[in-house]
């Protein structure tokens, strides 16, 4: 026994490389990403039962309102961190995170009709979705050294598969016998355990790390001071109106099956929902962690990236297919399972690579313009788009599959056409490197 454990330690720091005082710095951010995943996946089956009370109409509204939200909370986050110390930062953002959690709690059940509180509580928690692995990972930049992050954050990154795998057990196993406040409430005692934990790793970094110099480079910050940039890059560069265009279809495609789910489970209660809601998001966190250790790296390497980047809209695609002939919630369900997995082990993976076909300016400006105001400004328009459709048109679950399909059939083509750009611009540069 003692040499199977001796042996399983030198595998360990053969492979992890963790020096003796770096260990506890790098447990307690194992154990700071884990408690953050696994409170936002606590959380968001909580938001996500709310929204089959609602009109199609309300959630587009909602999802209008959260996009101005979103904007405002993105610039006001970039003009407190080029002003005030990174390390002030990270605390009071968990902690007003925390405390907001906690005043939903005490405040829901003291309205006859909380549905102005549920309604803030589904926005906030989206709010909390965009920072706080954001923050987080600038956190971790302000905390380990470039040498030190190459060893640690795939221990650390770890941690955050692991939460997203637990968090989600939490309302599948106990909604129904705990009840959707206590849930909230466990989310938010969750978030206030990390505060000292972060107190604690600046403790660290300065005794066992001595990276008490170090700062992060938040050089990122201060473009979108300059908002105007990001948004002239993404207007006058081809390939980013592309990309644009790629992830506007997505999110198309994701409010659909959102939609559609949302009115298959207003039979259900709320507790029910938010049981079949966390284990949607448990069986989706498990199956992207087999599928990015397993299958994603050899993607792009066997089928290049056209093939790789329009896998899953095209599965989604026949997927939608099946569900206007079998409108059912097992289909509904598979179908949200595999367009989630699929795009956070397959597609998300692939895209972040189309960004190496532009310039490192460009990049940099762009992408916060792509990822916060394009996705959320899609999630706006298509949620307007749908409820037009169901509630305006009167089109049934059938109907809005066969659309979702050709707007599925339209993110596959422009996969292929984004996939053959980089995979042609790949090869002209392997062949200069040869002649070179």
């Amino acid at each position: 026994m003692a040499q199977l454990l001796n042996r399983l330690k030198q595998v360990l720091d053969k492979s992890i490389k963790v020096h003796p005082n770096e260990l506890k710095a790098t447990l307690v951010s194992f154990v700071i990403i884990f408690i953050l995943m696994a409170s936002y996946f606590i959380l968001r089956p909580v938001r996500d039962a709310m929204a089959s009370d609602w009109s199609d109409s309300e959630v587009s509204f909602l999802w209008n309102l959260q996009f101005f939200i979103s904007a405002a909370i993105v610039s006001l986050y970039g003009f407190i961190i080029s002003r005030i110390k990174f390390k002030n930062v990270v605390p009071l953002v968990y902690s007003a995170f925390a405390f907001s959690f906690l005043a939903f709690y005490f405040l829901t059940p003291l309205f006859s009709d909380p549905t102005f509180v549920e309604k803030s509580f589904y926005i906030w928690v989206s709010a909390f979705s965009l920072f706080h692995v954001s923050v987080f990972w600038s956190f971790m930049a302000d905390t380990f050294s470039k040498e030190q992050s190459k060893r640690i954050f795939s221990v650390v990154a770890a941690g955050a598969s692991a939460g997203a795998i637990f968090g989600p057990m939490i309302p599948t196993l106990f909604a129904e016998k705990l009840g959707l406040d206590t849930l909230m409430l466990l989310a938010a005692l969750g978030l206030i355990g990390v505060v000292p934990l972060v107190f604690y790793m600046y403790h660290l970094k300065a005794k066992d790390l001595h990276n008490e110099e170090l700062q992060a480079d938040l050089s990122q910050a201060k473009l979108k001071a300059q908002w105007w940039t990001g948004f002239k890059a993404v207007v006058s560069n081809k390939t980013l109106l592309v990309i644009s265009a790629f992830i506007l279809l997505y999110v198309f495609i994701g409010s659909f099956v959102y939609f559609e789910q949302k009115n298959l489970l207003a039979d259900y209660s709320r507790a029910d929902r938010a049981q079949i809601l966390g284990g949607i998001d448990w069986i989706t966190n498990t199956l992207t962690f087999i599928l990015a250790f397993f299958v994603t790296g050899r993607l792009t390497t066997k089928l290049g990236m056209a093939a790789t980047l329009a896998l899953v809209p095209f599965i989604i695609m026949a997927g939608m297919l099946v569900l206007a002939f079998a409108p059912i919630i097992v289909v509904l369900l598979a179908l949200q399972v595999t367009r989630r997995a699929g795009n956070y082990a397959v597609t998300r993976p692939a895209r972040e690579m189309l960004f190496t076909d532009v310039s490192k300016d460009e990049r940099f400006k762009a992408k916060p313009v792509i990822d916060i105001v394009v996705y959320r400004g899609g999630d706006a328009v298509s949620g307007s788009i749908f409820a037009l459709l169901s509630e305006g048109f009167g089109l049934g679950l059938a109907a809005i599959s066969v659309v979702g399909a050709a707007v599925a059939a339209g993110w596959g083509a422009l996969a292929v056409y984004l996939g053959r750009q980089y995979d042609g611009v790949k090869q002209q540069f392997s062949e200069i490197k040869k002649e070179a």
